[in-house]
């Protein structure tokens, strides 16, 4: 399975697992084989992780409770009582052990662990007032990223997939009004 790193921050990439919240959703994390995958592939988070059905369930509430959170967030709402009780619950857990060697930071741990390092990574996201949480233009894609850009000015999650598609549909729009002999303004 193919994840997409593009939130610029890991709980914002969990909470990206699931593709599309409009309409049918499609949910990358089916199984807990699936999450152990999704940490493999996440460079902020340990190598290795095994996930049994529990912490499969944890890991799921986590990723609603901060996409709750983080809608509340970006609507100026109170945070919902019971997704902070979750994040903060779950952040509560003993840290991930880091260490350094020649080959740079290695971080190791279980899943508890990293979902603490995820719910605390989401807390100081939902905590500052000064970043950019915004969800993605493209009508498809309802995923949520920090806008780090010049001017808070980015329009997709990313490029690479959703960029791309804007642009191509805009392109061929403008291509067609122009066939046809119609001002594509």
């Amino acid at each position: 399975m193919d994840f997409a790193f593009v939130s610029g921050n890991p709980a914002l990439d969990l909470v990206g697992t699931v593709e599309s919240r409009r309409g049918a959703a499609a949910d990358l994390l089916a199984a807990p084989a699936d999450l152990e995958q999704w940490v493999r592939a996440c460079d902020e988070l340990p190598d290795q992780v095994t996930a049994d059905a529990a912490g499969f369930a944890s890991a799921l509430r986590l990723r609603e409770a901060l996409y709750t959170l983080a809608l509340d967030r970006m609507r100026n709402r109170r945070f919902t009582p019971a997704g902070l009780e979750i994040v903060n619950d779950v952040a509560s857990a003993p840290a991930l052990v880091v260490t350094l060697s020649d080959a740079g930071v290695r971080l190791s741990g279980d899943l508890r662990a990293t979902l603490a390092h995820l719910a605390r990574s989401g807390i100081a996201v939902l905590a500052d007032r000064h970043a950019h949480l915004k969800e993605c233009g493209r009508p498809d894609c309802t995923r949520l990223y920090l806008d780090r850009s010049r001017g808070a000015r980015r329009s997709w999650c990313g490029m690479e997939a959703c960029g791309n598609r804007v642009k191509a549909a805009a392109y061929r729009a403008r291509r067609q009004a122009a066939e046809q002999g119609l001002d594509p303004r």
